[in-house]
């Protein structure tokens, strides 16, 4: 009877449902910050370059993570990497809220970000071993969504507490704590491993040590360029849209969030239809060379416009089309190309460098619109980089994937 019950639900239906309630949190602690950027901006009184830097901390942190907490992952277990990350940066964005000043403010976020530097690698390390094969974009898909779920619940809490009740800017980040820590717990409660022997780790792979060109495979080198690209330009949008939405257009209160929102929960059914295609093709570069050039338009319409209607059709084409979409795509590209015994490594190296992007973003816009006066050739330079990635696409061979079985047959027939 109990292994009847345990059946009902299997084990990868778990992992995908607790893994996309990680991303619910790592996005909702991030987005409660875009709503509130203006508040900040005048407490402590700071430039548009600065007020992207806070952005561009927490990234430095959390990318600066990814690949050691992907290695470290595969060497003691994924578990103990990422149950302990989560419930420290829930714990640690509560601190964010008390601190006094700039520079402690600054500290704290750049911890938070540490702290969720420990979840991408040993995460899609996790979800690609307990994943069937035919599963596995449409299961990342899913996941992925947490994301889209996140920055809307986020964005929400910030413009409701801040700009609906008039509360102070701080709340937001003692609020989103606490889902935080109850989510690292689940996990805990959810995700079983068993810790590989060094014997087992010792066979890996014949016995040879993963060599660091490994992990640089052509189609690797080609999926690692359109993520950076996909990154830079999704967090030119999630960082500043609030803001522009404030200052470009007179949106204020919890409107700001109704908009901003438009991206993420149009995320969710271009996610899921794209991966489930992706899916059905056995192949992922078809599905982003539409995809891509889609999110380009979609980005220069959003402050090519005036029109308030061409605004709100250019956040959803983005949210339908853009990084959140193209991701589980990518992830799939990463898992029919990486070495099978450090997935959680080479996912790790993936997301280092594609939110290398995200470091740059928030701070290189925030310099622009100093520079400018608006926002606009933000988004133009993050359309150029996006073109950067369809040229990136079109180089991935799929006739060349080592982990699926019969790849070059299929593709060269």
């Amino acid at each position: 009877m109990e292994n009847e019950k345990k059946v009902l639900i299997p084990y990868w239906i778990k992992i995908v449902t607790v893994f996309f309630l990680g991303w619910v949190a790592l996005y909702a602690t991030r987005a409660v910050l875009n709503p509130v950027m203006d508040n900040i901006q005048g407490e402590f009184g700071l430039s548009g370059a600065q007020l992207g830097l806070i952005s561009s901390i927490f990234f430095i942190g959390y990318a600066g993570l990814n690949v050691p907490s992907g290695i470290l992952g595969d060497k003691i277990g994924k578990k103990k990497v990422l149950v302990p990350g989560v419930i420290m940066f829930g714990l640690l964005a509560a601190v964010t809220g008390l601190m006094p000043n700039f520079a402690f403010f600054m500290v704290a976020w750049l911890l938070v970000g540490m702290f969720q530097g420990f979840y991408y690698g040993p995460q899609y390390g996790l979800s690609s071993e307990a994943i069937p094969p035919k599963h596995i974009t449409l299961g990342s898909a899913i996941i992925n969504s947490g994301m889209a779920f996140g920055l809307s619940i986020g964005y929400f809490i910030s413009s409701y507490t801040v700009g609906t009740l008039g509360m102070s800017w701080r709340t937001p980040f003692f609020v989103i704590a606490i889902p935080v820590v109850l989510i690292g717990i689940a996990m805990f409660l959810v995700i079983k491993e068993k810790p590989k022997t060094k014997e087992e780790r010792a066979t890996e792979n014949g016995g040879q040590k993963l060599k660091v060109k490994d992990l640089f495979s052509k189609n690797l080198i080609f999926a690692y360029i359109t993520i950076f690209c996909a990154i830079y330009a999704f967090f030119v949008v999630v960082t500043w849209i609030p803001y522009y939405l404030q200052h470009a257009r007179g949106i204020d209160g919890t409107e700001v969030a109704v908009v901003s929102s438009l991206v993420p929960w149009a995320a969710i059914p271009g996610s899921i239809l794209f991966s489930w295609i992706a899916d059905r093709m056995g192949t992922r570069r078809p599905v982003l060379m539409v995809m891509i050039p889609l999110s380009i338009i979609a980005i220069v319409s959003i402050v090519a416009f005036d029109s308030m209607w061409v605004l709100y059709a250019a956040l959803i084409g983005y949210g339908i089309f853009g990084k959140i979409s193209t991701n589980p795509v990518l992830v799939a590209v990463v898992a029919d190309n990486a070495p099978k015994h450090a997935l959680s490594t080479a996912f790790g190296v993936y997301n280092f460098i594609g939110m290398c992007g995200s470091i740059l973003a928030p701070y290189i816009t925030g310099l622009l619109v100093d520079v400018t006066g608006s926002l606009n050739a933000g988004f133009y330079f993050a359309g150029a980089l996006l073109a950067v990635a369809f040229v990136s696409v079109l180089m991935i061979d799929e006739k060349n994937r080592p982990n699926v079985e019969g790849a070059v047959v299929a593709e060269a027939n």
